[in-house]
């Protein structure tokens, strides 16, 4: 089955709401083994929506709607895909009594306005709204079908799991599951050079390279008549992966890094603090953005200044004067310095020049040294990020985190 989704408001082409229904949806129809073709989003008007239907049902079978079916004078919806295929609107009286029911039960009269939803297509099922005033429509014409949903994601979403997915999982004849990967230390163009062989000859499952901040996925996709053969295909082509891409790989699906290096933590039993500079507590932020983990992080400190590096981590003004609060030295020290003082089992350092200001000839904007020290272990690196303040901030403490999970991973071996 082709599908096709449309969503209409013009709140959504001026960009006041983002359209989550979308995205929903989207998902929705891959677990079903349904192809999407295409997404459109059309504003309140019935030239322009009518023009979206008649397009969507010349090249799909299924045409799934969002919004319009409300009660005022611009929700139009219902009323053009009846016109599109050539049904009148009949009272679905069940709908009228519950949206009578609704507004009774908040103290009020129903507005002659709210009438129209009760109005369906001729032939069509009322889509029952537990959460609202207006009803869905599941109507189906010459082998093509089109139901429309409620715009409020509060509305469309239980209203969709309810009664639509039954409908539409019965009419499937398959599944499609996804699997992503996600990598770090390598970037799109090495990846897609790395398996060439395996992007040239996909057919099912499919494989996509996908570019991200400071990492790169490779989603895994197939198609089979079962859940089970889905995810047996996936698994296959994963082996594969892994075998090539190794340590690259760090994870799968929803899966951040600083969630994977805090369950190695865990797993050692091992604690971790870290001293920022040019980050300003962003590499902090993200690990305490991960749940449980107080048990190995115990403390940043964001040292901005000369000063700070050398009261709170013991950092020589000699050496910063001599090489600079940006070098290898003293990124260095700062690991060693917030290790010591906090006893903790591994420290980070990490300074930088983040922009857009502030950078020479010598020490150009981006450049960032960082620095790892633990039980035997002292390593510092030199990295050159481009884009803007937030991008080279973002790319040092994924780069920070990578080190630690590689060097973590490597003494487990």
């Amino acid at each position: 089955m082709r599908a096709e989704i449309i969503s209409v408001g013009t709140e959504l082409l001026l960009g006041e709401i983002v359209d989550t229904n979308a995205a929903f949806l989207s998902q929705e129809l891959a677990a079903l083994g349904i192809e999407l073709y295409h997404r459109t989003t059309v504003g309140d008007n019935a030239g322009r929506l009518k023009q979206a239907l008649t397009e969507a049902l010349a090249r799909v079978d299924l045409v799934i709607t969002s919004g319009g079916l409300g009660p005022t004078d611009d929700d139009l919806t219902k009323e053009t895909v009846a016109e599109v295929l050539g049904l009148p609107l009949v009272l679905h009286q069940p709908s009228l009594a519950w949206i009578e029911e609704y507004f009774a039960k908040t103290g009020r009269c129903m507005p002659e306005n709210n009438y129209k939803q009760a109005l369906i297509p001729a032939g069509g099922e009322a889509l029952p709204n537990r959460k609202g005033t207006a009803p869905g429509v599941s109507v189906r014409k010459e082998g093509k079908w089109v139901i429309c949903l409620p715009g409020p994601p509060q509305e469309l979403c239980p209203m969709f799991r309810e009664y639509v997915r039954p409908l539409l999982a019965a009419e499937s004849r398959g599944v499609i599951r996804s699997r992503v990967l996600r990598l770090c230390g390598i970037g799109e163009s090495a990846l897609a050079k790395e398996i060439a062989d395996l992007l040239a000859n996909q057919t099912n499952p499919t494989l996509a390279p996908l570019a991200s901040e400071g990492e790169v996925r490779l989603r895994i996709t197939a198609f089979a008549e079962s859940v089970a053969k889905a995810e047996a295909a996936i698994a296959d082509l994963e082996q594969k992966l892994r075998a090539r891409l190794g340590q690259m790989i760090y994870g799968v699906d929803d899966e951040t890094l600083e969630a994977v290096v805090v369950g190695l933590l865990r797993q050692r039993g091992e604690t971790l603090a870290v001293a920022e500079s040019c980050t300003g507590g962003l590499l902090a932020n993200r690990i305490t953005d991960v749940p449980g983990a107080s048990t190995v992080f115990d403390r940043g400190v964001v040292v901005y200044s000369n000063r700070a590096k050398e009261e709170l981590l013991g950092v020589p003004a000699a050496v910063i004067e001599q090489v600079g609060a940006v070098s290898p030295e003293v990124a260095t020290l700062m690991a060693r310095g917030v290790r010591d003082r906090t006893g903790s089992d591994w420290g980070i350092g990490i300074t930088g020049i983040a922009g857009p200001g502030g950078g020479t000839a010598e020490k150009p904007v981006g450049l960032v040294y960082f620095a790892l020290a633990g039980p035997g272990v002292n390593l510092v690196r030199e990295a050159r990020f481009t884009g803007d303040r937030q991008q080279i901030k973002r790319r040092t403490t994924q780069a920070v985190l990578d080190l630690l999970r590689r060097t973590l991973l490597a003494a487990r071996e």
